[in-house]
């Protein structure tokens, strides 16, 4: 008898899932304008407008971006992602014409259709909320609309990827996911260990988002996503963002564009076509290949806490990738590679624009 492969994991995935048993079919209705959406683009306050015309010029029209220092922990964390939260606003305000601060689904077609970049607030750790569930909505009136469970390591709603152990999701976890389901607000498991990430899924009423992450069966690494992830993931109608950081996405010193590709394919492969999408996780400007760049981005990274130094590989972006326009890099190669016009677009950015009109209105 032939087996439904979802059907398959779900019933090996143990009491994570078993609470659930639902599965996600596309609305048909739900058609909405070309898009070319990152699930984690970066542009920063810094940027100007030659820099953010380039980037216009690729023809992106939002992106995910983050406010606060995910490493931050107590009060300061809080007042680190306000402050951040106040310095986009005024960014974005100062330059109205390129950018749009948005909301929702709808926000991205009204910043789209002016010839903006729609620019939607995220947090990379649930260490502003403190051990307050209220702070979720404090979050959704400052702006945030998507918050990540983890940041790496172990918090008070569940572990990150680099824990040592692999649990799941805390009591105070399972709440403050009730309180963002009912605020509308998405959540996101990109840096989530694997129990904490499938109970995030298998919890949520609404859909799960992995904003920025890899494939851990084309890339063994404890910040790509297995299978059974990507599965879960597409059952309850998320999305997964495939990043672009040279050392998570394989062996080699320096991979390539052919690596990248060889995640969203798996990813492809294994979730469907309507669950796959862009997640950069880097800037948008071009980072020199120097000595001293290396070094500046090693001290920063040894400032984290657990430190990302270790294992460390420069560079971390891919050099075909390395540029205001990468959109256009990726879409050719999509194409390039026999994917229909219907699939690019949905990878480049109609599947994160579907997801974010479902869960964020």
């Amino acid at each position: 008898m032939r087996i439904d492969r979802r059907s398959f994991v779900g019933a090996l995935a143990g009491p994570v899932l078993l609470h659930v048993e639902r599965r996600w079919r596309p609305a048909l209705s739900q058609q909405s304008p070309r898009q070319v959406i990152d699930g984690l683009g970066e542009i920063r306050i810094d940027y100007d407008t030659v820099l953010l015309d380039e980037i216009r010029a690729s023809g992106l029209t939002g992106a995910l971006v983050t406010v606060g220092n995910p490493a931050l922990q107590g009060a300061t964390a809080f007042q680190d992602m306000a402050g951040e939260v106040a310095a986009y606003e005024r960014h974005i305000a100062a330059h109205a014409s390129r950018l749009e601060l948005v909301t929702s689904g709808a926000g991205f077609d009204r910043a789209a259709a002016g010839g903006r970049i729609g620019i939607l607030l995220y947090t990379q750790n649930a260490t502003p909320l403190e051990d307050d569930v209220n702070r979720v909505s404090v979050l959704r009136r400052l702006g945030v609309r998507v918050i990540q469970l983890t940041y790496n390591t172990r918090n008070l709603l569940g572990d990150g990827c680099l824990e040592r152990t692999n649990v799941g999701l805390s009591n105070f976890g399972i709440e403050v996911i009730a309180r963002m389901n009912a605020e509308r607000m998405l959540v996101d498991v990109s840096h989530c260990g694997e129990a904490t990430s499938l109970d995030a899924m298998g919890h949520s009423t609404s859909p799960a988002v992995i904003t920025h992450s890899g494939c851990r069966m084309v890339y063994d690494h404890p910040r790509n996503k297995s299978d059974e992830v990507l599965r879960a993931m597409a059952d309850r109608g998320g999305v997964i963002g495939i990043m672009q950081l040279n050392p998570y996405l394989g062996p080699k010193e320096r991979n390539t564009l052919e690596e990248y590709m060889a995640h969203i394919d798996h990813a492809i492969q294994v979730a469907g076509v309507e669950h796959v999408g862009i997640g950069s996780d880097r800037e948008y400007k071009t980072i020199p290949d120097t000595e001293e760049e290396r070094l500046r981005l090693e001290r920063e990274l040894s400032r984290l806490r657990p430190s990302n130094s270790t294992g460390f590989r420069w560079p971390f972006f891919l050099s075909e990738l390395n540029h205001p326009r990468r959109m256009e890099t990726i879409a050719r190669a999509l194409r390039q590679r026999g994917r229909t016009a219907r699939e690019v677009d949905l990878i480049m950015g109609g599947n994160f624009r579907r997801l974010f009109g479902e869960v964020l209105g």
